[in-house]
């Protein structure tokens, strides 16, 4: 063969390959090739929208208490970029704010949009720029900073190293302060430049996340939280939750758990118990302070006044099984006042209440059982939803007609809050509707939004429904005026002042059963100047695993000091 033969067949043969190649990629690898053509030609970034920032009142002034502050995103393009030179490059300037594993990162290389690490400070980011290297950018993001510090943090939440809020105001609002990411693709030239023209440019705008103003009270809040840490240490338990309400309109001015956190740091806790919103999130049995639900409830069905006598006898049977008054005052046995048996938390006085409101003097029925349920949970809101804008737990209020051993008996427990799981804004939200003249409104902590940088204040909301009448109201502020006189040597109210509370003590629930070693105290109260509506309701919860509290020992303490820091900062003058 030829020289000119062997040239001729080595063209014919190199000219089959390049035709074969052709083919290849043009018939039968074109969607992958057109794949990666876009993918050199297009520039797609994900635009991140601005998490909303939260604001706590300052009197008349939005205060910021959660803000954004700029860090980067670091972004991987695996079907552009190199594994080797990127995990040699960018590993040590990422170091702990890596997310994924490189591995992961180029298993798949089809995929356009890999993130690799998250809030990374600006100093690194810079470096990682520096390096320009293909298929690897970065995104300026927003990264959660409390400028308070701790204060509020079982209110305000905290948010992840997803971006995502968790508990508090963060978690329950966070579709609303996350807004809504937007996309930017466009065409781009050989130098990574974005055209300002071509068909496959698409630009979605971001959407913001709401800025929420709290109706919590920054300096109240701040003057709560001192007072719980001090209380606290001086009575010698672990935990406090307090809360501070406006009753004639259901807004939260304070609400505090001792102990806290820092949100910016929110892994450094002893457990995720920490991050429990206790006011909200955690029912229990409130004890004696349900009393003032019972009477009321017997107020309204007509069937028992203040001075209305029952014969007291220090315990009492129901379903075979004694109920006792906790304190075994002998002086007071015979025949008591409905007064007498609020002020000195008799539960013999309120199981009488529930014997009453079924007809009779001695039995308890279903209608006395379907009465108080009526009012505890369709009336008051015990053992449901508040509508309150956080994560809240809904509790248990037995049925009227539950197929449980000893119903009659649980019923009578009810009506000194026992037997039943609610939370302390349940109890606060119900109390408050029959102290303000029977309206109750759902408690909020949404005082408005900032638009523009001007604080848009939300509508005054309307009571959702009537509890109690105008009279009964009245006469239960009265009952519980007189009871908190009772107990005046624990705090005195001066002159001129009208304060109004009930005490609580109640057997902590251990392993399903009531435990002998632990108790929980709570006290819940009202004020305001005499001769006016009530101006405020304060609920205190003090308790601590396997210690004993007690509702005068240990929260009415923490409600005095509470009370008196109130009425000053609140500016309430004694009335005449």
């Amino acid at each position: 063969m030829n020289r000119n033969k062997v040239l001729r067949w080595g063209v014919i043969a190199v000219v089959a390959v390049i035709v074969a190649r052709l083919f290849c990629i043009q018939i039968i690898d074109h969607d992958v090739w057109t794949e990666k053509a876009a993918a050199q030609q297009t520039k797609q970034n994900v635009l991140i929208a601005k998490r909303g920032e939260v604001y706590m009142m300052d009197g008349d002034t939005p205060v910021a208490v959660a803000m954004n502050a700029t860090v980067y995103t670091v972004i991987v393009d695996p079907m552009l970029a190199s594994q080797e030179e990127v995990e040699k490059i960018i590993s040590p300037l990422i170091g702990d704010k890596q997310v994924a594993e490189w591995g992961d990162v180029f298993a798949d290389k089809k995929l356009r949009y890999y993130v690799v690490a998250r809030n990374v400070e600006r100093k690194a980011a810079e470096k990682v720029a520096e390096a320009d290297l293909t298929g690897v950018w970065l995104q300026a993001n927003t990264k959660r900073v409390y400028p308070e510090g701790d204060l509020g943090a079982t209110v305000l939440g905290f948010v992840n190293a997803e971006g995502v809020g968790q508990y508090g105001v963060e978690g329950a609002m966070n579709e609303e302060l996350s807004g809504k990411d937007g996309l930017l693709r466009t065409v781009k030239d050989v130098n990574n430049v974005a055209l300002s023209i071509g068909d496959d440019n698409v630009r979605i705008p971001a959407e913001d996340g709401q800025n929420i103003v709290l109706t919590i009270d920054r300096n109240l809040q701040y003057k709560v939280e001192k007072i719980l840490e001090r209380k606290a240490g001086e009575l010698g338990f672990k935990n406090i939750s307090a809360l501070v309400m406006n009753p004639q309109n259901g807004k939260i001015l304070a609400m505090a758990n001792i102990p806290g956190y820092d949100p910016a740091n929110f892994g450094a806790v002893e457990s995720a118990e920490d991050y429990i919103n206790h006011v909200v999130e955690d029912p229990y049995e409130p004890a004696s302070v349900c009393k003032v639900f019972a009477f009321a409830t017997g107020l309204e069905y007509g069937v028992m006044t203040p001075d209305k006598t029952y014969q007291n006898e220090n315990v009492t049977y129901v379903d075979g099984l004694p109920i006792k008054n906790a304190v075994q005052y002998t002086n007071l046995v015979g025949t008591t006042t409905m007064q007498t048996a609020l002020d000195w938390s008799m539960n013999t006085g309120s199981t009488q209440v529930l014997r009453w409101l079924s007809g009779s003097e001695t039995d308890i029925t279903a209608t006395g059982r379907e009465r108080l349920y009526d009012y505890y949970y369709n009336h008051f809101g015990l053992g449901k939803e508040t509508g309150i804008e956080l994560l809240e737990a809904i509790g248990t209020v037995q049925g009227p007609h539950a197929e449980i051993y000893g119903l009659d008996a649980t019923y009578a427990n009810m009506t000194f809050g026992q037997n039943m799981q609610v939370t302390m804004l349940q109890t606060a939200a119900g109390l408050a509707s029959i102290i303000n003249g029977g309206n109750y409104y759902t408690p909020t902590v949404v005082a408005g939004k900032m638009t523009d940088g001007k604080f848009v204040e939300e509508a005054t909301k309307e009571p959702v429904r009537r509890t109690v009448s105008a009279e009964t109201s009245a006469t239960m502020r009265e009952m519980m005026y007189n009871t908190r006189k009772t107990w005046r040597e624990n705090g005195t109210d001066p002159a001129g002042y009208y304060v109004g509370g009930k005490t609580g003590t109640a057997q902590a629930i251990k392993n399903g059963e009531y435990s002998f070693d632990e108790t929980i105290a709570t006290y819940v109260g009202f004020g305001g100047a005499e001769g006016s509506d009530p101006e405020y309701l304060i609920m205190v919860r003090v308790w601590e695993e396997n210690k004993k509290a007690a509702g005068d020992a240990h929260a009415l303490p923490v409600f005095n000091e509470l009370k008196a820091q109130v009425q000053d900062y609140l500016k309430i003058k004694p009335g005449v």
